[in-house]
């Protein structure tokens, strides 16, 4: 089964793109998760330029597509998603009728360095996944706070509790896309 991960942020040492890394290593047998790192290449999305889509947001479509599922990890800013994610999740959902996002089963996953994990920004993502029609795992919930105690100084997440939650959400997340395909 192939994941595409895409971390939600663009910070060369972001807890988020090393909890994106942890969740490769710890996917089930017969899972891959592969990565779309290059969120910083999607322009600004702009409506008029839909018709002729920057060759990003085409390369980005086309994985999207070709994905069994989604995992998308994300930090919180502000109470919400950042910008650079809703961007790339935007742009790929355009033009109307064209949603690369349409019928993909989900999950998502964060971690922050404050207190609450990053529960508000996973929140407005099932807010987005109604419109964008997508099949999120609803548990377990998976949000590391006060995540620079849980890696290491070489990016590893050290944190048992938090490893066991990511293994169970990428089961989940394998055996919902199993249950969306067969249906």
């Amino acid at each position: 089964m192939n994941i595409l991960g895409i971390a939600g942020s663009l910070r060369r040492e972001s807890y988020n793109k090393m909890l994106l890394r942890a969740a490769q290593e710890l996917a089930p047998d017969g899972a891959r998760i592969e990565t779309f790192d290059e969120l910083d290449q999607i322009p600004l999305f702009n409506q008029d330029d839909e018709a002729n889509p920057h060759p990003k947001v085409t390369e980005l479509k086309q994985r999207i597509r070709s994905a069994d599922a989604i995992l998308i990890v994300t930090p919180e800013y502000n109470y919400s998603v950042p910008g650079v994610l809703k961007n790339a999740i935007d742009a790929a959902s355009r033009p109307y009728g064209d949603s690369a996002w349409t019928g993909k089963p989900v999950a998502i996953m964060g971690a922050s360095v404050g207190t609450i994990g990053t529960a508000r920004a996973q929140y407005h993502l099932r807010q987005m996944f109604v419109f964008l029609n997508m099949y999120p795992v609803n548990q377990p919930e998976v949000m590391v706070a006060n995540a620079h105690k849980h890696f290491d100084p070489n990016g590893k997440l050290t944190d048992e509790t938090a490893q066991k939650l990511v293994r169970q959400l990428l089961q989940e997340l394998v055996n919902w896309t199993r249950k969306v395909q067969s249906a």
